[in-house]
């Protein structure tokens, strides 16, 4: 990729600084511009960039600067560039960088420690510390139009930092929090690669901790609604481009019931990170800035914490009505505010761990709820990541569970850099936003009960199309059947069909649209898959299979489709070593044109 002036200069000054051949203090290093400003904004529960157009943040953590190593773990094997550009080529869009407060003010006073770096397999980092490896990263972003959110993730260098339930500790305190974060927003306020700040990882703590954090609107100390106003106020001070990423925290108490109670039953209880519910009497104030503000909940399944809620035979409504609904969702199913969900993720099982996160897959993908998926590392011990303990070998069914929440626009996905397709410049996979068709933006309606969440297809280019399925088979998404009846025209109707496959199955999108003049009021689609190959799931709508013959009926919420209107469905199937298309399509049972 060009570079342009200013990125010309930081890349030539890392270089010299590595090499010894100047000597620049660190707060002084320059910042980079892209030619087309990328910074995103919020509207309702929607991120948009400066145009006003929705993006979808679809992203990865990669773990390391927040530890004791003081840099991305698996550089002592893997080439940074490499495995950064396989990143970008997977169609994540978004690093989300866990990083410790001890090591920014470290960054600040320049004080270095050696980081664990293999300098056989990453040359380019000869002589580097871990500051500008971690600039020399921000470049490599630039390169392959990748966007990063800096994360707070502990107040120590720790690898178990994220353990401690508050943003101060030790020699840590408040005012360094915040100190910190002033400081980074400073040095980085024109370098667009850097797209948020999460102020802090996890806060939590229950009833009878010694330390916990609680939301409210007073200035107590442990009050991480007040630290995250103060930190947040000192952040938009030197940058007001960047998104304020504001998580939950663990216990919040029930109506009537005051933060000194410590009754075991006084509180509704989640996820470090996980609780908002605060958010609806106690919403942060960002002043002038509160077109900033993102709400950034964490969710794990059993095999992280066996949770009362996955007690008996959950799916996704419960967990839609019993946890996610009265926690976080209802803050984007309420036009509230825009959710980014910073942590998911977990091993595959071929069981309930799995059931769980393709229920919350599916959440993701119908609301196009931004997200950073937990995590590219394979040293995540309760999780396992995206990448093996090689940190070259990609966990191909886990891979294929999170794909279909990506971002997609005509078989490619869609960077968050107007100008650079997501994988660099050349990209077979990627493309950049600015090439992304010009789409409406909707809000998507407020939805009376939790169990169906709709996804609103745009009627132009359409996106996050997923072209691969994990290998077992994930629990069906649940639907209504429809109970209205076809009232228009059948045969009008143009259908797209693609597909990926995997070992012996295959995961297939198909866009119906409604070519005709009058509104579709109720639909069947049918078409035949190839001998052999057996419908194992399908979503957005009701799914059935009959020999060869396949029938997907509306849900309750897209059965009505107005003329010129599209709707996305999607099946995962098993083979028996043919993924050819099925070329005829019936809509209500006349021929669709297949395109």
């Amino acid at each position: 990729m060009p570079t342009t002036p200013k990125r010309s200069l930081r890349v030539a000054l890392v270089g010299a600084l590595a090499a010894g051949a100047l000597t620049v203090p660190l707060a002084a290093a320059p910042a980079h511009a892209a030619e087309t400003p990328d910074w995103l904004h919020v509207r309702g529960n929607q991120i948009v960039d400066s145009a006003g157009r929705e993006v979808w943040l679809t992203g990865v953590n990669w773990f390391g600067f927040n530890a004791s190593e003081r840099v991305f773990h698996g550089l002592w094997s893997a080439n940074m560039r490499t495995l950064t550009k396989a990143v970008a080529d997977r169609g994540l869009n978004v690093v989300r960088v866990p990083i410790s407060t001890q090591l920014l003010l470290e960054w600040q006073a320049g004080q270095h420690t050696a980081p664990n770096v293999n300098t056989f397999v990453n040359p380019e980092l000869e002589g580097m510390n871990s500051l500008q490896i971690f600039e020399a990263w921000l470049d490599m972003c630039d390169d392959y139009g990748l966007k990063v959110v800096l994360d707070v993730h502990s107040a120590e260098a720790d690898n178990s930092g994220h353990v401690h339930p508050v943003w101060w500790k030790g020699d840590v305190t408040t005012q360094d929090a915040y100190d910190a974060w002033e400081w980074v927003a400073a040095r980085w306020a024109d370098d667009d690669t850097i797209v948020g700040a999460d102020l802090k990882n996890e806060p939590h703590g229950t009833q009878g901790s010694t330390l916990r954090a609680k939301w409210d609107d007073s200035t107590d100390p442990d009050n991480f609604k007040h630290f995250a106003e103060e930190a947040a106020r000192r952040v938009l001070a030197q940058n007001p481009n960047w998104l304020i990423l504001v998580e939950g925290v663990e216990v919040y108490p029930k109506d009537g019931v005051p933060w000194t109670s410590t009754g075991l039953t006084d509180y509704h209880g989640t996820w470090w990170g996980g609780n908002l519910r605060g958010v609806r009497e106690h919403p942060i104030d960002l002043g002038a800035h509160q077109d900033q503000l993102v709400y950034s909940p964490h969710d794990y399944g059993p095999l992280v914490h066996e949770q009362k809620w996955f007690a008996g035979d959950f799916d996704r409504a419960s967990l839609e009505r019993d946890v996610w609904d009265p926690n976080w969702l209802y803050l984007h199913k309420e036009g509230i505010a825009p959710l980014l969900i910073g942590e998911w993720g977990g091993f595959m099982d071929g069981g309930r761990n799995e059931r769980w996160m393709v229920a919350l897959r599916d959440l993701i993908a119908d609301r196009r709820l931004s997200h950073t998926f937990w995590v590219l590392n394979p040293n995540s011990g309760d999780t396992g990541g995206l990448v093996g303990y090689d940190w070259a070998t990609w966990d191909e069914e886990k891979y294929a569970l999170l794909e279909p929440a990506l971002w997609k626009d005509g078989g490619r996905f869609v960077s968050l850099d107007h100008d650079v397709p997501l994988g660099g410049a050349g990209s077979t996979t990627g493309k950049s936003l600015s090439q992304v068709g010009t789409r409406p933006t909707q809000t998507p309606t407020v939805m009376p009960t939790p169990s169906v969440t709709p996804t609103v297809t745009p009627t132009a280019t359409p996106t996050a199309t997923p072209t691969v399925t994990p290998t077992s088979t994930p629990t069906a998404t649940p639907s209504v059947t429809p109970t209205a009846t076809p009232t228009a025209t059948p045969g009008r109707c143009s259908v797209r069909w693609t597909a990926g496959s995997w070992s012996a199955g295959l995961t297939a999108t198909v866009r119906l649209t409604n070519t005709g003049t009058a509104p579709l009021s109720g639909w069947t689609l049918a078409f035949d898959l190839p001998a052999g190959t057996t419908l194992q799931q399908g979503w957005s709508g009701t799914w059935s299979q009959s020999g060869t013959r396949v029938t997907v009926a509306n849900a309750a919420w897209n059965g009505t489709l107005a003329a010129g209107a599209s709707v996305e469905v999607g099946l995962n199937a098993t083979h028996g070593g043919t993924t050819a298309a099925p070329t005829a399509f019936t809509l209500n049972g006349a021929a669709c044109t297949v395109g």
